[in-house]
C-alpha cells in the first residue's frame, strides 16, 4: 500500500514525463534512421543497440548540461554535487530507451529475428508513449478523460516518427 503513494510521485515528477517521452520519442527516431538503408543482419542490429544506447547518454548528459548552464549567476546554481544531482535527474531517458535498446540487443543476439524489428520497436515505443502520458497525468491528480487525451498525445508522437520513417523511405 506504500508503494502506490511513492509509485505516484515519481510518475508525477516533470523529468520523468519528460525523459519518458523525450526517450521514447528518441528510441523511436533512432530506430527509424538506423535502420533506414534496411539492413537487417545481427552485427547491426548491435551497432544499433550500441548507438541509441550511446545516443540515449549524451542526449541525457546535454539536457542535464543544459540545466545546469541556465542557472549560472542564479541564486538556485547548483555546486558540484547539485550539478551532479541534476546530471543524474536525467535517467528516465536513458530508461525509456532500455526496451528499444534490448530489442536490437536481442535481434542481435539471435535471441528473435532481426528483420522487422524496428517495427516491433515503433509499436512498443508509440504504447510505452501513451504510458507515459495516461500514468504521469494520473499521478498528478487529473481525471481518466484528462489522462487519455494526454496519453494520445504523446502516442501521436511515435506515430509522427513512424509516418516520417515511412516516407523518407
Amino acid at each position: 500500500m506504500r508503494i502506490r503513494p511513492a509509485l505516484r510521485r515519481v510518475a508525477a515528477q516533470p523529468n520523468v514525463l519528460f525523459g519518458g517521452v523525450y526517450g521514447a520519442v528518441l528510441a523511436s527516431s533512432m530506430v527509424a534512421a538506423l535502420t533506414r538503408y534496411g539492413e537487417t543482419a545481427r552485427d547491426e542490429r548491435l551497432y544499433e543497440a550500441r548507438w541509441l544506447l550511446i545516443t540515449a547518454v549524451a542526449s541525457a548528459l546535454a539536457h542535464g548540461y543544459a540545466h545546469i548552464i541556465a542557472r549560472r549567476g542564479d541564486a538556485s546554481c547548483p555546486g558540484t554535487l547539485g550539478a551532479l544531482r541534476v546530471l543524474a535527474d536525467e535517467w528516465p531517458l536513458v530508461v525509456a530507451t532500455l526496451p528499444t535498446t534490448v530489442m536490437l540487443l536481442g535481434a542481435g543476439w539471435g535471441w528473435w529475428g532481426s528483420a522487422g524489428i524496428e517495427y516491433v520497436a515503433f509499436g512498443f515505443n508509440i504504447a510505452l508513449l501513451f504510458a507515459w502520458g495516461l500514468s504521469a497525468t494520473r499521478a498528478s491528480g487529473r481525471t481518466w478523460r484528462s489522462a487519455l487525451a494526454v496519453g494520445c498525445a504523446d502516442a501521436l508522437l511515435g506515430v509522427i516518427v513512424v509516418v516520417a520513417n515511412a516516407l523518407i523511405k
